[in-house]
């Protein structure tokens, strides 16, 4: 299974990439190879100063050898070999108005326990009810197609969970699926590769509404003090993020998912009844979109 994953999310890097630079129309992913001391490497492909991503990733890797004995005691499995491969992406779009997306699909080995983990979130900063709702529901039907492997709900619910700043009691988006430690079956397979194709379907169309819309200095001074709540998780919480850097991982690929520009403002409080105040105050509390 491990080769099938490995040219499975080759093929889904050059597809998804394929597409995003469609939809940009302005800019063309750069790519870097490169090689894992201990084993492996992988492709990372960045997208900069395009007509509407500022900065983006989708990142390509299979890696293998032994964990510190310390770290394998975290993961499922035992001993120390591992293998790990997949596809991670971040897109940080210009406007504030077009929203933040993450996705990642991968398949990991620890010894005699086999894996599969993933999934996509939305992270908005001036959200639109139709393209939240549009994001779930892609979500929900395609796990709706491989219930009961895969379990919206639960993945829905597990998001809301992993996707959240304790140290703020805030969610970082509104969310989308979230899935780890899946039982590498064929039935496991057949989800995630379904899901994998689900992402383009889930977010391009948001792009394409919001991408010619204008917004103001102000939207966009919004957008970059927000962003500082991505950075925040991702440094402190993430889970690939500490993989990777645990496991000796390219350091420019694995914080490749950081925006090119944030704004820390001391004690920020937005004003009461603004669209500012109602992204924590509403969207941020977990609701089920799907159904909306």
């Amino acid at each position: 299974m491990h080769a099938e994953a490995v040219a499975f999310f080759r093929d889904l890097q050059d597809r998804i990439c394929a597409n995003l630079e469609r939809a940009d129309g302005g800019a063309t992913f750069r790519e870097d190879t490169w090689q894992r001391p201990g084993g492996g490497g992988g492709r990372s492909r960045v997208i900069e100063n395009g007509a509407v991503f500022e900065k983006g990733g989708v990142n390509f890797s299979e890696v293998y050898g032994e964990f510190a004995p310390e770290f394998a005691k975290q993961m499922p499995g035992d001993g120390l070999r591992f293998t790990a491969a997949g596809v991670s992406l971040v897109l940080h779009p210009r406007s504030p108005l077009v929203p933040t997306v993450h996705a990642n699909f991968r398949f990991l080995t620890h010894g005699s326990k086999a894996w599969f983990g993933g999934g996509g979130d939305l992270t908005p900063y001036y959200p639109f009810k139709e393209d939240v709702v549009h994001f779930h529901k892609a979500w929900k039907a395609v796990c709706d197609v491989h219930a009961p492997v895969a379990d919206y709900a639960k993945m829905k619910k597990d998001c809301d969970d992993y996707f959240h700043l304790k140290h703020r009691n805030e969610a970082r988006g509104v969310g989308g699926i979230f899935f780890d430690y899946m039982d590498a079956t064929p039935k496991a397979f057949a989800f995630v590769k379904a899901a994998s194709d689900t992402f383009l379907g889930a977010y391009v169309p948001i792009v394409e509404r919001r991408k010619g819309v204008t917004y103001t200095p102000e939207q966009r001074a919004f957008q970059e003090y927000r962003r500082g709540r991505y950075v925040e998780f991702n440094l402190v919480y993430d889970r690939g993020t500490i993989f990777g850097l645990k496991t000796d991982g390219r350091t420019e690929s694995i914080l490749m998912s950081l925006p090119p520009v944030v704004r820390y403002v001391y004690d920020y409080k937005p004003a009461p009844g603004t669209p500012e105040a109602e992204l924590t105050d509403y969207w941020l509390k977990p609701k089920d979109w799907a159904n909306m």
